[in-house]
């Protein structure tokens, strides 16, 4: 028996590969399914089944794909209904794969459909538990995604509870379990780090699973806190249930070089919307104007996901040499599947043909606690709420990017910002939306919060108005 975790930094989300005598079952794949098909071939193993623990919202599976190419079967737990061919396992159902058997625990509360799926060893003994979204490494899965459901988050809440109380918790402590996802992920609240844990030191430590907690005590803590879904999240939900277009064409289509006359002509005459997603120091430094960045080097698919509102928008990229490639498969993993190519070339071929480019001003946070204490500044943290409320500048405006298309009406154009993050890729990424849309006095501080805090400027924290 041979169990992978096969974990994504980018989306903090773990695909399972499983083989046992030559027989092959992926849980939770990815959009790109060309590794496990090869993976397998290289073991000489076939692969006969591909679980889902539930409609996955925070990225699009690559079931579809991978059923298709390899005619392995589509396993959801109960009361899943798609619109392509699936088998609907019923409650604790077993499955054989060599050795070994999975059976299907259905644990609704995340979604209605959500199954747990139980690893039993050559030896009939209970092995591992692959949770998906119903159990995390110090949480649990949100219970206020289900799509078209007419139950309430509450009344989903109390499913998870008995889901966890009936079908997960009685197992025995070195059962181990192997969530959907770690910390990052926007699937709940307070993910660890870790991404392998037993379930014994998960009963110790987890507090959804405390064994003197009631239902209510329950629903009242997972959704305690919990921040509104990011928009992609049931445009993601719905792809996985209704099905979406083969990678490799998506792949085939995106990975397009244009020259910079072609480039600008698909710019202007399909609307596209240029993105640039190279390192924030090179955006700085030059970019296209009305170019929106979100960098491959920080939470890329989350944050296209969070800020282009349409899952359809015509999309062109200018991309560090020799990562188009990653750059259109990292879109399609959160179902932006219209990529139209990418700038041959790159920013110099662009300014080599004549055409413009915008620079944005960046300074040090020393050279920006000079400028605070000689004069009053208009600072913008586009920080989350927690960590604005945990800390911040006094005179800074809490302007969090993962809301800032709804927050226009709250900046002047005709101000000067200072913007900040944590550590500088966020504070690009708010400012380059904001020059998009027509805010072109601003600042961005260099090394975030984090250089900030090294200077003498003064910093508060959030007093809640109920404790005053």
């Amino acid at each position: 028996m041979n169990i992978e975790q096969l974990y994504t930094g980018c989306l903090a989300q773990g695909t399972y590969y499983i083989e046992s005598e030559g027989e092959v079952a992926i849980i939770d794949p990815l959009r790109e399914t060309q590794q496990y098909i090869d993976k397998a071939n290289a073991e000489n193993a076939k692969i006969k089944y591909v679980f889902e623990t539930h409609f996955h919202a925070d990225f699009v599976s690559g079931h579809i794909d991978l059923a298709q190419k390899t005619g392995a079967k589509i396993v959801f737990g109960p009361t899943a209904q798609t619109d392509y061919d699936i088998y609907s396992a019923k409650d604790y159902e077993e499955f054989k794969i060599g050795k070994i058997i999975i059976k299907a625990l259905h644990t609704p509360g995340h979604t209605l459909e959500s199954t747990t799926y139980l690893l039993i060893d050559e030896n009939g003994k209970d092995h591992a538990i692959f949770s998906g979204d119903t159990l995390f490494l110090g949480d649990v899965g949100r219970p206020d995604l289900a799509i078209k459901s007419d139950l309430t988050k509450e009344d989903l809440a109390a499913m998870l509870f008995d889901s966890l109380r009936t079908k997960i918790m009685p197992l025995a402590n070195d059962v181990i379990v192997y969530p959907a996802h770690g910390a990052g992920s926007a699937c709940g609240k307070n993910l660890s780090k870790e991404t392998v844990d037993t379930l014994g030191n998960q009963k110790k430590t987890n507090y959804a699973l405390r064994e003197d907690m009631t239902k209510a005590e329950f629903v009242e803590e997972v959704l305690d806190g919990i921040a509104p879904p990011p928009q992609y999240f049931a445009k993601n939900a719905m792809m996985n249930k209704m099905g979406y277009d083969a990678f490799d064409s998506i792949l085939s289509k995106g990975d397009n070089p244009l020259n910079s006359e072609d480039f600008e002509a698909l710019a202007n005459h399909e609307s596209a919307l240029v993105l640039d997603v190279r390192p924030q120091s090179e955006f700085i430094k030059g970019h296209i104007p009305n170019s929106i960045f979100i960098g491959l080097n920080g939470g890329f698919a989350p944050w296209v996901g969070a800020l282009i509102t349409d899952i359809k928008q015509p999309i062109l990229l200018v991309v560090p040499e020799g990562k188009s490639a990653e750059a259109v498969t990292r879109l399609s993993r959160v179902g932006y599947d219209n990529t139209l190519g990418y700038l041959e070339g790159g920013i110099e071929a662009w300014k080599a043909s004549g055409r413009d480019i915008e620079t944005l001003e960046s300074i040090s946070a020393e050279t920006f606690a000079e400028k605070a204490k000689a004069e009053k500044l208009n600072i913008l943290d586009v920080r989350k709420d927690g960590e604005y409320q945990s800390m911040h500048l006094e005179d800074a405006q809490h302007f969090a990017l993962d809301y800032i298309n709804n927050q226009m009406n709250e900046v002047d154009r005709d101000k000067t910002y200072h913007i900040h993050c944590a550590g500088g890729y966020r504070s690009v990424i708010a400012a380059s939306i904001l020059k998009a849309r027509g805010f072109h006095n601003l600042v961005d501080i260099a090394g975030g919060f984090g250089a900030i805090k090294k200077t003498d400027l003064k910093t508060t924290n959030f007093v809640c108005p109920s404790t005053l």
